[in-house]
């Protein structure tokens, strides 16, 4: 209760003082309304952030029932903290759909792709016109003998934005249908090329949502005292790791992405499904020339967002409020945050499996 004071939010739902919504108040998030599944949420940090969207210390609410998270991810927000906080960036946005086409020949698909990036400034025109927020970035054609997929590409502004693209790409393929030249004998709204809630090597490599990379330069001296390791140690087992990523196939070189993204998900009312392509990317730690720890993570596939969705129910809102992360103008705040929660993680856990101490801190904290 002491970091929720000084916190400086009542957080009334969370603390469970005011009744939790109705079905009329879940309309458009929930069918069927029975009831509420409550998951406990526990309080990490603080993280100190030195984002371009995310300045200052920040409390992080993580919604899970593994014993043992919350406190690892607080061990490594406390060494970011301790070394000065985490730098972070958004590299890229981009939130696709990837609708298909079947037409007559290989000769009319290269055509209806040479007409479509003709009439670009009509469908930038509809795509204002469907959505306030919504604007069109890229179409991207792929070519298969007489099959056209176009990955469809916008930015969506403060909202996760999965829906708004899918009404926005169906309304361009409305106009595709009615004025191509070329006849369109079949078409989908999407052909799941699109990278939504899976792993895409074609996400990956690009943008799925918001690309963020976050860095931090940890003393050796607090890698001793916070993360009971040394930056030796660290590297070594990181080299190790990556050699194991590479060895078992994985995308990307990175721990467990996926524990603090489903926790903060959860809390924070985001599409808990898209973990599938968030939990994505990579984690380097380094010696310095120093002797301290250089740490960096890069996430392309961040889908979150701070309208829209299940950010404005009664407990998850309160949780987005307390990162000062809810409404419009936040969406880059929370894509910092998150990755860097992300990074802390790594930090925790690689500190944990480098010294030993893996089983028995789950031994400790995670059994009943």
């Amino acid at each position: 209760m002491a970091r929720l004071a000084a916190a400086g939010h009542a957080l009334p739902h969370l603390r469970g003082e005011r009744s939790h919504a109705t079905a009329e108040d879940l309309r458009g998030n929930i069918e069927n309304f029975m009831g509420m599944a409550a998951v406990p949420v526990g309080l990490a940090g603080p993280l100190r952030m030195r984002g371009q969207h995310a300045h200052g210390d920040y409390l992080v609410p993580l919604a899970t029932t593994e014993g043992a998270l919350v406190a690892s991810y607080s061990r490594g927000m406390k060494a970011i903290t301790d070394a000065g906080g985490a730098t972070a960036r958004i590299l890229a946005e981009g939130v696709q759909r990837a609708p298909y086409f079947r037409l007559a020949d290989l000769a009319a698909a290269t055509r209806f792709v040479a007409w479509v990036a003709s009439v670009r400034p009509t469908l930038e025109a509809i795509t204002a016109q469907t959505s306030r927020y919504a604007q069109l970035q890229n179409i991207i054609p792929f070519l298969e003998g007489n099959a056209v997929t176009l990955l469809v590409e916008f930015t969506t502004g403060d909202a996760a934005g999965q829906n708004m693209v899918t009404i926005c790409t169906d309304r361009l393929c409305q106009f595709f249908v009615a004025e191509s030249p070329e006849k369109i004998e079949i078409w989908y709204i999407e052909a799941n090329a699109g990278g939504d809630k899976k792993v895409s090597q074609l996400s990956y490599q690009r943008v799925r949502g918001k690309k963020v990379s976050v860095e931090v330069v940890i003393p050796r001296d607090v890698v001793a005292a916070v993360l009971k390791t040394t930056p030796r140690a660290l590297a070594d087992f990181s080299l190790a790791a990556t050699y194991g990523s590479v060895q078992s196939g994985t995308m990307g070189v990175q721990a467990h992405f996926a524990n603090g993204l489903a926790a903060l998900f959860i809390a924070c009312g985001q599409d808990a499904a898209c973990v599938a392509e968030a939990a994505v990317g990579t984690v380097r730690l380094e010696i310095t020339a120093s002797g301290d720890l250089y740490a960096c993570a890069t996430l392309p596939n961040l889908i979150v967002g701070t309208v829209g969705g299940g950010t404005g129910l009664p407990t998850q809102r309160e949780c987005l409020e307390l990162m000062d992360c809810f409404g419009a103008g936040k969406a880059g705040r929370l894509a910092e945050i998150t990755a860097a929660v992300c990074l802390a993680g790594e930090l925790s856990i690689l500190s944990a499996l480098a010294e030993g101490h893996f089983t028995s801190a789950h031994e400790a904290l995670g059994r009943k």
